[in-house]
């Protein structure tokens, strides 16, 4: 496996994460990841829940964009 492959494996993945993190976040007044069957076990409160998951979105938001600009580039071959 190349690469470039490897890199696209890894952008296609961190596009499809993005998405459904995107999805779980709350609009504005909403609790998000809590009003999702309940309170999440994983948390300790909604804050924390939400943080977590503005954390995991931003970094995989930098690796999409980071993967697309090197890729659409062809910095590497």
């Amino acid at each position: 496996m190349s690469a470039v492959v490897i890199l696209q494996v890894i952008w296609a993945l961190s596009a499809l994460g993005l998405t459904a993190l995107v999805m779980l976040h709350s609009p504005k007044g909403d609790a998000g990841i809590g009003g999702i069957g309940g309170q999440a076990q994983l948390f300790t409160s909604n804050k924390s829940a939400e943080d977590t998951l503005n954390r995991i979105t931003w970094s995989l938001a930098v690796t999409f964009m980071s993967l697309t600009v090197v890729l659409s580039a062809g910095w590497i071959k």
